[in-house]
């Protein structure tokens, strides 16, 4: 180990393992290590017996729950967009031979107390019950427009600058009602409060074009994806990948202490005595806690079920968003389920999170509008943990550190961190000008 590399990656992250594949491909020498023995580090993959040690603080779970390897129980649990830049950045790194996706197979949204199906097209809108009569042929107009608008092409802008016109103004001149200017922007657009109103329309927009594209892509019930076995596939994905380029992995490395030079920049990484030069380090909050300041937290909860979420139309996986104007909060809650047909549990057994940006510290009384759209459960585990984002200048001690993953069920806020990261690191913007079709292996 006692070597000098270009940088050093601690925590075997999401986020690390994508930005340590990206650079690895770059040509850059990287070493990756993790102070736990497995993968993941908080967005790990847990089997049965795993979770429980964690949540119940004993390994023996109820033997009518099935075989503890049958289960792949993500920490973070997020669906991709199919079109959406983290399938992007797959591609980009040709990470995508080594996972198999499936559709998800529903997308939903909750209002006025209800579940229903998000209408992604102008044909679903007309059907939606989501809408009246009017409102329904008001929104198909919105529909075609986003449909229809190119930013290189004025004649489909109608007169509008979105860059200038805010989302306020663009929905007011289609005349839609709050209810429908709900479900557009947090369960399409998928934004996760009420500012992108006061903001320019184009990036609405152009997240609404994002929904849609994906959604025809699978002609699926959804324009989400999954990996089989779960996203605990995706850290090994990116570690055989780095491997390829030469690129080292190193698990249960304990200490991973940053060592910095006398004019307060990274000079190495040590571990156990050894100490590996570096010029740049890269890590996940937990490496470097006195760079980072707490920003949040989020409250979740686990449930295993023998059963589909009612109101989902048996769909065996599902996302499910709770607007936060439905529920009195100041963000949205999110509900996520995954089952069997994923090869994340046992024949016939769902995994479901109800997550949330906590404003309490009683995430069981907190998370009840989503629990209460589960139906029964086997068993039910909840948990609250801190969101960190980092507050050192990169430019000045070379640290590159990631922002603790939030509530959402959905890879965008993650991979917009991780093309910032990207950039911070090298000094280049991410191409992700790939082919789309490459990642369509094993969608059925």
């Amino acid at each position: 180990m006692d070597e000098e590399y270009d940088v050093v990656v601690l925590g075997t992250g999401l986020k690390e393992c994508i930005l340590s594949g990206l650079l690895s491909v770059d040509g850059l020498k990287v070493l990756h290590m993790d102070r736990n023995d497995y993968y993941g580090g908080e967005s790990a993959s847990l089997n049965l017996i795993q979770l429980w040690k964690r949540f119940r603080g004993n390994d023996k779970p109820p033997a009518h729950l099935g075989s503890s390897r049958d289960y792949n129980v993500d920490m973070i649990p997020k669906f991709m967009m199919a079109n959406g830049n983290l399938v992007r950045v797959l591609i980009h790194t040709d990470v995508t031979k080594y996972l198999y996706f499936k559709a998800v197979d529903g997308s939903y949204v909750l209002n006025k107390g209800k579940v229903h199906k998000v209408p992604a097209t102008d044909v679903e809108a007309l059907k939606s019950p989501l809408m009246g009569i009017f409102e329904k042929r008001r929104t198909r107009k919105l529909f075609i427009y986003v449909h229809n608008y190119e930013e290189s092409d004025p004649k489909t802008h109608e007169g509008m600058d979105l860059t200038r016109v805010t989302t306020r103004e663009l929905i007011a001149k289609f005349g839609l009602d709050d209810n429908t200017i709900d479900f557009i922007g947090h369960a399409m657009a998928l934004h996760r409060d009420d500012h992108y109103l006061n903001e320019p329309a184009m990036d609405t927009v152009m997240r609404m074009k994002l929904y849609a594209e994906s959604f025809a892509r699978f002609q699926g019930g959804s324009p989400y994806i999954y990996p089989l076995y779960g996203l605990g596939e995706l850290p090994q994905a990116f570690a055989r990948l780095s491997a390829v380029y030469g690129g080292t992995y190193m698990l249960n490395k304990p200490g991973c202490k940053v060592e910095f030079d006398e004019e307060g920049k990274v000079a190495g990484v040590t571990s156990e005595g050894e100490t590996a030069k570096c010029k740049k380090v890269v890590c996940d909050p937990s490496y470097l806690p006195s760079k980072v300041r707490k920003v949040g937290k989020v409250a979740r909860a686990i449930a295993i079920m023998s059963h589909p979420i009612p109101s989902t139309d048996e769909s065996h996986s599902v996302q499910v968003i709770l607007p936060q104007k439905q529920l009195g909060r100041r963000s949205d809650m999110y509900l996520f389920c995954c089952s069997y047909t994923h090869n994340v549990a046992p024949k016939g057994k769902f995994i479901a999170f109800v997550s949330t940006e906590a404003e309490t510290d009683h995430p069981e009384v907190e998370l009840k509008p989503g629990i209460e759209l589960l139906g029964p459960v086997d068993e039910i585990f909840f948990d609250i943990y801190d969101i960190y984002e980092p507050v050192n200048e990169p430019s000045l001690d070379n640290c590159f550190i990631s922002t603790s993953y939030d509530a959402t069920t959905h890879f965008e806020s993650t991979v917009t961190d991780v093309m910032n990261m990207y950039t911070m690191i090298t000094g280049k913007v991410l191409d992700l000008s790939v082919d789309l079709s490459a990642a369509s292996a094993a969608e059925e």
